[in-house]
């Protein structure tokens, strides 16, 4: 990739917008109100984060499907890899293949900056550190990437409304002799893809 290919990452080419700054706005209820509303949707949304990268490592499909807007959009951009993709629906079955029972992965998201824009829209910045091993290929990929997210709220839940991330760095190589692991939890939960997958 041409240096000129890949975009600066910085809040405006990223599409964020801040929000109202994070001030107590008056002195009356009210005002206070909305304030630490926009405080509890700041970690609502923490929350749903955590909770995605929680539940791919652990393949948990029945939640994880429960964070998402049904027309979410996604776009990664790794060092060989583009990954599009519209639609709850096909999300949850390229996630099913990239968590089976001869993967390891191991997502971090950390140093959240959290836009509130109204009652029910939020921006937010999260930076990724990550391991994947593929044992059935012999393969790891680790690295980090910036995610930036929309945010939707539906029915009182914070919901993931368009991901997309570009990685920071990204070290891909074949990996014959996988670590032995003591414990791989995958093995026993994610998916069987003998069996369809």
């Amino acid at each position: 990739m041409s240096d000129e290919s890949v975009p600066v990452l910085n809040k405006e080419t990223m599409g964020i917008q801040e929000g109202p700054p994070l001030n107590v706005s008056g002195d009356d209820i009210d005002s206070l109100r909305r304030d630490v509303q926009r405080l509890m949707d700041i970690e609502a949304i923490k929350q749903l984060k955590h909770s995605y990268f929680r539940c791919i490592d652990t393949a948990n499909w029945e939640e994880l499907e429960t964070l998402f807007h049904d027309d979410i959009q996604v776009h990664f951009v790794g060092g060989f890899y583009e990954w599009k993709v519209q639609g709850k629906k096909d999300l949850m079955v390229q996630q099913r293949q990239a968590f089976h029972r001869e993967s390891v992965g191991h997502h971090n998201g950390h140093h959240p900056e959290i836009h509130v824009l109204s009652e029910t829209r939020a921006n937010g910045i999260w930076y990724l550190s990550d391991t994947m091993w593929v044992l059935s290929h012999e393969f790891i990929t680790t690295g980090t990437a910036l995610y930036w997210d929309q945010y939707e709220k539906v029915d009182g839940r914070w919901l993931v409304r368009e991901t997309r991330y570009r990685r920071i760095y990204e070290i891909s190589r074949p990996n014959p002799e996988p670590p032995q692991f003591s414990a791989h939890y995958l093995k026993h939960h994610g998916t069987d893809l003998s069996q369809g997958g």
